[in-house]
């Protein structure tokens, strides 16, 4: 937001009102290398959740409920593009429907429902406005779809489409308007580059809930069995990598040393991530896991993402070391001490990465070289911010979240009968299976 390199959090306050003045200012033209370079960063992202994260889920469950896990992303992705033209790309990044700030402070209004008003010509910064909202439209299609992996093997696959829907355009949407669509959080200073808050929190902490109001698999904690395909995740988790590239050096909008910088400390953390997850579990059990690898890996990319605008590579690797510890951990709490049944770790991991990742920010974006700095604000200011970052996304995520899956419940089941469940969702829900008939 005020960091001095440029970047999404950078444009975050002035998105409504670029799109506004070059819509009423006759022509602009948009950056061919930029565009370039977004267009091939849409591509990358959508590649996290198709078939990335697919694999990666697909993999940790069992081979019964494979195809279930698939057939959930696959739904998801189809679902929210759809919404996101709707409703959603207005909610986040509309103009406030002429609202006293010039953006609105809560929402983007729905002057841009349908797409309405989004000129062939429209540019935001350096782009065409038609490639940043289907930018944007692909972190809107995988963070509902993070989801997945906290309520995998017992949950009815109708209440996923429901809950996806809803969830996405009452809490993503509205969230991502607040940091990067110019709303109450951006005019804060609240830094959060690709998404530690608007992607990672929000999925992580609406995760919680919906595992607690839908209850544990029948297996937990006392007969779970080790992922069926631990080949599947790692190919996920290295789909996921690249793609994070798209994620993180896609979200400085722009083919440039913003760009350039993210690429390079997401890669860091992820690297050191890996190794210090592979050594805690080595010394622990006495073997390091491929799963454990990945897993690692997975938590690098996520801690990074709000600061990869923010730190330099010795802050990178920081970031990387702490979050593997701090990860592992929490997975460690969440399953044995509070016995809650977050069947894949996506608050662990993904939740407690982008809170982790957002709060280090001050701390880290003056350490080492190439370290952008925190611009004008203090680190008192920044911290300050932030926090009141963290607290309000996970609040706000929490509440509603909890509402849409009360009334969600009183016309569909959150989850499949004890029998359906004991077979596996792929031939109770799908029909299908995984390994043939034969």
């Amino acid at each position: 937001m005020t960091n001095a390199t440029p970047g999404r959090a950078g444009l975050a306050r002035t998105i409504s009102a670029c799109i506004l003045l070059f819509a009423g200012a006759g022509p602009a033209f948009a950056d061919s290398g930029d565009t370039a370079w977004i267009l091939a960063s849409t591509a990358l992202v959508l590649f996290m959740t198709l078939p990335g994260l697919a694999l990666f889920y697909g993999g940790l469950v069992q081979s019964k409920n494979l195809l279930s896990v698939l057939s959930q992303c696959m739904a998801i992705a189809c679902l929210m593009s759809l919404l996101w033209v709707v409703a959603g790309y207005s909610i986040a990044f509309g103009d406030g429907n002429g609202l006293a700030d010039g953006t609105g402070a809560l929402w983007g209004g729905l002057g841009k429902a349908f797409l309405g008003g989004v000129a062939t010509d429209a540019v935001v910064g350096t782009i065409p406005e038609s490639v940043f909202l289907m930018f944007q439209m692909t972190f809107a299609i995988i963070t509902p779809a993070l989801i997945v992996g906290a309520y995998a093997e017992r949950v009815n696959f109708a209440a996923v489409l429901v809950f996806s829907g809803l969830w996405m355009l009452l809490v993503y949407a509205p969230v991502a308007h607040w940091v990067w669509g110019g709303g109450w959080l951006a005019k804060m200073g609240v830094s959060d580059f690709a998404g530690g808050l608007v992607v990672h929190a929000t999925a992580g902490t609406s995760s919680l809930v919906f595992v607690m109001m839908m209850g544990k698999r029948k297996v937990f904690p006392s007969d779970l069995r080790p992922p069926h395909n631990p080949a599947f995740v790692m190919l996920g988790a290295a789909m996921l990598w690249v793609g994070w590239f798209g994620f993180n050096a896609g979200s400085a909008l722009g083919a440039n040393s913003s760009a350039g910088q993210a690429m390079l400390v997401t890669h860091l953390s992820a690297s050191v991530a890996a190794l210090v997850w592979m050594a805690i579990e080595w010394i622990k059990y006495g073997k390091p896991t491929l799963v454990g690898i990945a897993t690692g890996t997975i938590a690098g990319l996520a801690t990074i993402t709000p600061a990869a605008g923010s730190v330099g590579p010795v802050g990178a690797l920081v970031i990387g070391t702490l979050a593997a510890g701090v990860c592992y951990i929490a997975v460690v709490i969440v399953r044995s001490r509070l016995k809650i049944d977050d069947s894949l770790d996506v608050f662990a991991v993904h939740g407690v990465g982008g809170i982790l990742g957002t709060l280090l920010i001050p701390f880290l974006a003056g350490v080492g070289s190439m370290a952008p700095g925190l611009g004008a604000m203090t680190f008192g200011s920044k911290f300050a911010a932030q926090i009141a970052g963290v607290v309000s996304v996970c609040a706000y995520s929490v509440v509603i979240s909890a509402l849409i899956l009360a009334v969600t419940r009183q016309f569909i089941r959150l989850r499949v009968s004890a029998e359906d469940e004991t077979n596996g969702l792929d031939t109770a829900t799908h029909g299908e299976s995984a390994h043939g008939h034969g």
